[in-house]
Parts: C-alpha cells; structure tokens; sequence
C-alpha cells in the first residue's frame, strides 16, 4: 500500500464516517451509562457497516451495474425513512419516559441494526469511486473506511455520554431529533449536490 492510497482511503473512512458518528453521539445521548462493551459493540457495528457498503457498491460495479444505478435513486429515501423512524420513536419514549424518572434501556439490536444501514447506505456509491482497485485494494480500502468509523463513532459516543448525563431525561429527546436531522441532511443534500 502506498502513502497516497492510505491516506485517500482515511479521507473517505472520515468523510463516511460522520452521520454515523452523529448517530454515534444520538446514542451516547440516549444512554449516558452505557459500558464500554457495548460501546465497542455500537462502533464496531458502524465501522462493519460502513466497510460492507462499499465493497457491496464494488461488487455492484463489477457484476449489475445496471440494477445498483436505478437503486441509487432510493438511496436517500430509504435513509430518511430508517432515521425518521428511529429518531421518532426515541422521541416519543423519552417523552413518555420523561415524566416518570425511569432508566432508559438504550439502543437495542433491531435499532442499532437500522442505524447501521441507514448511516452507512450512502456508502454504497463508493463502490463506484473504488470501482479501479482490484479486490485486494478495495479490501484494504474497506478495512480503513471500518477502522476510521470505529474510532470516530467510539468519540461520538463518548461525547455524547458526557453530555447526556448532564441532559438527563431530555436526552433522548435530544438524540431522537438529531436522527431525524440527519435523516433530513441525507435526504436533503442528495437533492442539492
């Protein structure tokens, strides 16, 4: 691997990376307890998102390319609908929930699944960018776009428990509206850009 190559592939890991570093902090929000495991858990599904993603849109590139361009077009639909459902939802627990001093629960797995999807469906037009490598590199580029999320998403989650316990019982409130904020700004910038 050459220095240009890394770097490249650290630039589009951070780019990639920042939904699911908001969704990140939404999380951190939401469960200010949260231990360190499950934190690893949380990143370590964003980062395997976003390095499955891409290779998906490399496949995609070398075998259907017909299929995956009439699927982009529902790319920022299908991100806008998982965010705005999740992001709902944890409003409307922390509402029902504010008021009677209970313990949230936090991110389950089905949630943290859509979230995985949904902040990493974009990445699936790195396929394309990545379509000259062949497979070893565009391996090696996956693997650094994982690397790079894991390490952004465990800052995201970090930052948000610090503030989250300092939120209480709004806090998920708080993380509910950044999701639907991010759901918005995929769907939104998908139009614009």
């Amino acid at each position: 691997m050459d220095f240009v190559f890394i770097l490249n592939s650290i630039l589009l890991g951070v780019g990639l990376a920042m939904d699911a570093f908001s969704v990140s902090l939404a999380n951190g929000l939401n469960e200010p307890a949260m231990k360190r495991r499950k934190a690893c858990l949380i990143a370590g599904t964003f980062a395997f998102f976003q390095a499955l993603m891409p290779m998906t849109g490399w496949i995609c590139v070398h075998t259907i390319v017909e299929a995956f361009g009439a699927f982009g077009a529902f790319v920022p639909w299908i991100a806008l609908i998982l965010l705005v459902f999740i992001g709902g939802k944890m409003i409307i627990d922390g509402i029902k929930g504010g008021d009677s001093g209970e313990e949230t629960v936090g991110v389950g797995f089905g949630a943290l699944m859509i979230q995985g999807v949904a902040t990493s469906i974009d990445a699936l037009s790195v396929g394309f960018t990545i379509a000259e490598y062949d497979l070893l590199h565009a391996l090696e580029a996956a693997l650094i776009i994982a690397a790079v999320t894991f390490v952004i998403c465990i800052g995201g989650l970090m930052i948000g428990r610090k503030v989250g316990t300092k939120l209480s019982g709004k806090a998920q409130i708080v993380g509910g509206i950044i999701l639907i904020g991010i759901g918005l700004e995929i769907f939104i910038s998908s139009f614009l850009g």
